[in-house]
């Protein structure tokens, strides 16, 4: 029984598609970072400060307290506030974006390639005769045929 779902998962692991679906993932894993990196560090300083010097991972909404106002998420949360973190869920946001746009280009690039390789077929296709003339009636017939549906000749 052991040995019969090794073999079967076996199988199912080596399918091609679950390999891709494994490299996918693990190269998303590895893009992320590099993501997340350009969105906290080069977008968001300069949309920071044409928005007046703003650090947006430290936009958030205290909920509850004195009314004191904290420079950072982490003071406030130190202080023992309940807070709504809206910048860091913008950074997430854009970072989101850049993901999807990065894969509708990949998705993109993908389905042109395969267009490519459609039209290559249906040329190859086109290119290869289906039809032959029959050298007795001269009338049009079938490649593969032995006999001539038309004046019943025995064909070569």
């Amino acid at each position: 029984m052991i040995k019969g779902f090794l073999n079967e998962f076996k199988e199912f692991a080596i399918k091609g598609n679950v390999i891709d679906m494994a490299i996918g993932i693990i190269i998303g894993g590895a893009f992320s970072p590099i993501v997340n990196s350009l969105v906290k560090d080069i977008i968001m300083p300069p949309i920071g400060m044409v928005l007046g010097k703003v650090d947006f991972s430290n936009l958030y909404f205290a909920l509850g307290g004195d009314g004191t106002k904290y420079q950072t998420v982490a003071d406030a949360q130190n202080a023992g506030l309940v807070t709504i973190n809206y910048g860091v869920f913008i950074n997430t946001l854009i970072s989101f974006l850049i993901v999807a746009f990065a894969v509708f280009l990949l998705v993109k690039g993908i389905n042109k390639l395969k267009a490519n390789d459609k039209a290559e077929a249906a040329a190859e296709e086109a290119a290869t005769p289906t039809t032959k003339e029959c050298p007795y009636c001269f009338e049009t017939i079938n490649i593969k045929a032995t006999k001539c549906p038309h004046c019943a000749s025995q064909l070569q």
